[in-house]
Parts: C-alpha cells; structure tokens; sequence
C-alpha cells in the first residue's frame, strides 16, 4: 500500500554538510560591493580582506594577540600549511575518530614521517583526550566532519602543555565555543558552519604558535604556498590581508555578508542556538522512531552540526544500498538535498545543522524522511 507523503515541504531543501547552505536571507545581488577587477593587491582589497579578519576576530571571540590569517586550499590547506610548517620539533599525539583526522594520521605518517603516535576510535566514538601526552605536540579534529562526533570541551588540555594544539575546527567553528587559550593552531574554511564559497582557509595562530614558527625550521622543503615566515620572522602581512595567493575577491564579498547575517542572528551564541535547535528537532524525530539512531554513541559527543544517522531497522538487509535509496527518494523530491553519508563512513543520512539552516526547514523535512522510511521497507 502507498504511504501517504506528508503536506508540507523545507522551504529550502540544502542540508549538505560543504558547501552548506547559505543564510536564509541570502541573495547574490548583495555582492554588488565587491572590487572585481581589481588586484587583491590595491587599498579596497586589501581592506576587504582586513575586515574579514578583523570580523571574524570579533564574531568568534579570537584574542588580540592570535594572529588570524587567510590561505589558500580552503581548510585542507591551512591545516597541511600548518602540520608542514611546525611539526617535526618534537613527538605528535595524532588524534582520529573520523576519515579527515584519519587523513592527517596518513600524512604526518607517510608525507612527513615525523615521529608520532595515532590514537584512532572507531566511527561513532571519540578518542580519550586526556589520555595524550600534550609536551608533545597534538593534532585533532573538534567536529568529526563525518561521524558527527565532537569534543564536549577543550577540559582535557592542561594549560601548561609544553606542545602545540593544531585543531581543525572547519565544522565547528560558528557553531560551537572553542577554548581559545587551549588552542595554538585552529583552521576552518568558508563554506561550512558560514554557508560561504569554496577554496579558503582560516589559519589561526596562538603567540606559542609564531614563536614555534620564528624558532625552528623543519628538515623538509616548503613549497611556496606553505611558507609563513621569512628570515626567521613571521611574515605579518599575511595576517593583514596580504594573501599569499590571488583570492576571489566575490567570495570574500560573500563570506563579509555571511558575517553580516551571523551579527543579525545574535553573534556566536546566536549561531550556536540556532544549530542546537536543529540538532534538537532531529533528536526528538530519533526518540520516537524506533528504526533510526545517531552514529554518535555518545550524547554528550554528538555534532550540533554534522549529525549522522543510522538506520536500526532488523529488516534491512543492505545497509548501504537502502540508505542510499533513502537519500535518493529524498533528493528526488527536492526535500533533502546531499544527505548520504560520507563516503568513507559507515551507512546512513548525515544532516547539516549548522546556523544558516533553519529549524522549520529541519522540521519540514522530518515527516519525509519517515515517509521515505517507510515506502522503501515496504517496497
């Protein structure tokens, strides 16, 4: 018999976890004030580009003395230009429980063979923080991307570490509080928790950072790309807006109005209400169905931003393939767009939360995904 399809539909159908959605009052005509066909080089881009830091600074609270830089290769490349341009100084506790930590494990392993130790969980499970030795230095993700795993708080780090923190925040950052004086290097890219365009990366670095930066020198070439001193000396210009390559001055216009809309929603904790609100409405959807349950084990490590699911129903007997046909009934109706699990992850749906989506959206697109349930268990 045919399951009845529910009334109503999201407004907007976007729940990928990158890029993600735009704000919900987003419209490109807004990006009138960007200097297009000027040189990144000249006084308007440059100045745009100083506001994007310094706005950045103010909506995520980065302390004055962090320098807060952008690069290129979107949050992969702040995270490698960091890895190559500071580790190799002492040991790497390097932490995994989702396919990007498992990728900085392979590099720091196979790329830079520096001497390390990986600390790897299991899709749905977090690692032991405090069970790291951090007078070495110590590589992490705060949102697992792809298990819709997080770290509950930066509690684990002492204060008075001899080594470097390198966090990769891109799913986190806008829509969770990290601990700035427990961070020495965070990254994070436009296009996730902000809904802005691809290719740039946030590097953010503690004064522990530059001083680590203007007094070793690794034993491997830099390429160009990587190189954040000269001469033994930072070079600050890079943290002023002076980009080490060409950015597109309209995704910089793009990410000013994304800062914009952040401001008008209440800041930081305002964009921290609305994605726990979104993850809220998903909770309740799981508490009272019976076939479906988080990824993460832990509710106390569950992502209010990347929230991954798992079908529990014993009837399915190819976990991949129906979750497959879940996201496809889905995308076919335009309810829920880009809602399959990552590649590497184990099947099922994962389901941006972040900020820019709204909860009547989240709350639109539940019933469907019971309808899409049960139309494929009964097909």
């Amino acid at each position: 018999m045919a399951i009845e399809q529910p009334a109503t539909r999201p407004a907007n159908p976007r729940f990928s976890s990158g890029p993600c959605a735009k704000p919900p009052t987003y419209d490109v005509t807004q990006l009138t004030g960007a200097p297009l066909g000027r040189s990144h080089r000249a006084a308007p881009g440059k100045a745009k580009l100083l506001q994007a830091i310094e706005d950045t600074r103010a909506l995520l609270g980065v302390p004055e003395d962090y320098r807060i830089g952008i690069v290129p290769a979107s949050d992969t490349g702040a995270f490698e230009m960091a890895m190559w341009s500071l580790l190799g100084q002492r040991p790497v506790e390097m932490v995994a429980w989702e396919s990007f930590g498992a990728g900085w494990v392979t590099d720091v392993a196979k790329q830079l063979r520096i001497d390390h130790t990986a600390h790897v969980a299991e899709y749905g499970e977090i690692v032991d923080m405090a069970a790291l030795n951090y007078d070495h230095d110590v590589c992490f993700t705060w949102n697992g991307t792809t298990s819709g795993v997080r770290m509950p708080n930066g509690d684990a780090i002492p204060a008075d570490r001899a080594g470097l923190t390198l966090c990769d925040a891109t799913s986190a950052a806008f829509a969770m509080d990290l601990p700035w004086d427990k961070l020495d290097v965070t990254t994070f890219s436009w296009q996730k928790v902000l809904g802005g365009e691809a290719a740039h990366g946030m590097l953010i670095l503690s004064p522990r950072a530059v001083e680590r930066l203007e007094t070793y020198t690794p034993a491997w070439p830099l390429p160009k790309i990587f190189r954040l001193t000269k001469g033994g000396k930072l070079i600050e210009g890079i943290f002023k807006g002076e980009t080490i390559n060409t950015p597109s001055m309209l995704a910089v216009e793009d990410y000013l109005l994304a800062l914009e809309w952040a401001r008008g929603v209440g800041g930081l904790q305002g964009l921290i209400a609305r994605a726990d609100a979104n993850a809220a409405a998903i909770a309740d959807f799981v508490a009272t169905h019976d076939w479906i349950d988080f990824l993460a084990s832990d509710p106390a490590t569950r992502s209010n931003t990347s929230v991954c699911l798992k079908f529990t129903d014993p009837r399915i007997s190819d976990g991949p393939g129906f979750a497959k046909a879940i996201a496809k009934r889905l995308a076919d109706e335009n309810v829920a767009l880009d809602v399959g699990a990552y590649r590497d992850a184990p099947a099922g749906l994962r389901i941006w939360c972040g900020g820019t989506v709204e909860t009547s959206d989240i709350a639109a697109m539940l019933p469907w995904l019971a309808w899409a349930f049960e139309t494929e268990i009964n097909a």
